[in-house]
């Protein structure tokens, strides 16, 4: 890693630490330290569970708690466990937190105004436009890459998402019966992988690896959620499963695709990938595509 690029960030995050107020005890000039204030935001009109507002804001259980226990003694939020599954707890704020973050929203107004108002109109423009570049690329430095059972309930929905966007995009419509979908045995160790891409614990994209001794590895079902697209995580199962192959000792790579998929296929060509003849009878394939790959060298 670039010890001048860590610097940088380093002074970046002090920057905007420093700037928009976070290290006060009374953010925005309230009774209450940022994580309180952020949650009473996270929380909004319809309420969250507990541990996927834990998970959004990949914050530690007990210091989430400590946090509610904080808003509820305030009178702020109500938590309530759930009638059907009591382990599982439910945050809704009060008309007095309702009420509290309207005010935290004028306030958070404010702050953004008084960072802009410096500024001439060109460089406000600059700065959002940074703003809004660094926002896009620390999404995607958030997104993780997960090994799961192809039977997972994120895998499942992953797949059940792709397929129903198959769909609605090829011109013959997709029937999963009628594809060469791999057993769900090819997509677990030692004969294949599985990866599901998360973000604040959510799935949003996967891909399967097939492993089979003596043939090329084959990429199948990469698919990315369209709300992150463009963060680049194609691009990173792409490396990911390049590097895991390599690893098991292969030198290259197969995958198909159908030609309605056209930024999956310029994707193809921009990381390396050859077309070549067709090497399955997969019905709804319509290129063929192969890639050598670099085993790494033994210790």
């Amino acid at each position: 890693m670039d010890a001048v690029q860590i610097d940088w960030v380093r002074r970046f995050n002090r920057t905007v630490a420093e700037r928009v107020g976070v290290l006060h005890d009374h953010y925005l000039g309230r009774d209450r330290p940022i994580g309180e204030a952020r949650l009473l935001w996270e929380i909004g009109e319809e309420g969250q569970d507990v541990r996927q507002l834990r998970e959004r804001l990949a914050l530690d259980s007990g210091y989430v708690s400590r946090l509610l226990r904080s808003l509820e003694t305030d009178g702020l939020v109500t938590v309530e466990p759930q009638p059907r599954d009591r382990r599982v707890r439910t945050v809704r704020l009060t008309d007095a937190g309702r009420a509290e973050r309207a005010v935290l929203d004028g306030r958070s107004d404010e702050l953004a105004s008084s960072l802009l108002e410096p500024l001439n109109s060109a460089q406000r423009a600059r700065l959002v436009a940074a703003m809004t570049e660094v926002d896009r690329l620390l999404t995607a430095a958030t997104v993780t890459l997960d090994t799961v059972a192809p039977d997972h309930p994120d895998a499942q929905y992953c797949l059940r998402s792709y397929f129903t966007e198959l769909q609605e995009c090829f011109e013959t419509g997709f029937d999963p019966a009628r594809s060469l979908l791999p057993d769900a045995g090819e997509l677990r160790p030692p004969h294949g992988l599985f990866l599901v891409a998360r973000l604040h614990g959510e799935p949003v994209g996967c891909v399967g690896l097939k492993l089979p001794p003596g043939d090329p590895a084959e990429i199948k079902r990469m698919w990315v959620a369209p709300r992150t697209r463009g963060l680049g995580l194609g691009r990173r199962f792409l490396a990911e499963l390049e590097n895991r192959a390599a690893q098991q000792g292969c030198d290259v790579l197969h995958l198909d695709t159908n030609k309605a998929l056209t930024a999956a296929i310029g994707l193809y060509h921009s990381c390396g990938f050859q077309e070549v003849a067709a090497f399955n009878d997969e019905p709804y394939a319509h290129h063929w595509f192969a890639k050598r790959i670099t085993t790494p060298a033994s210790e």
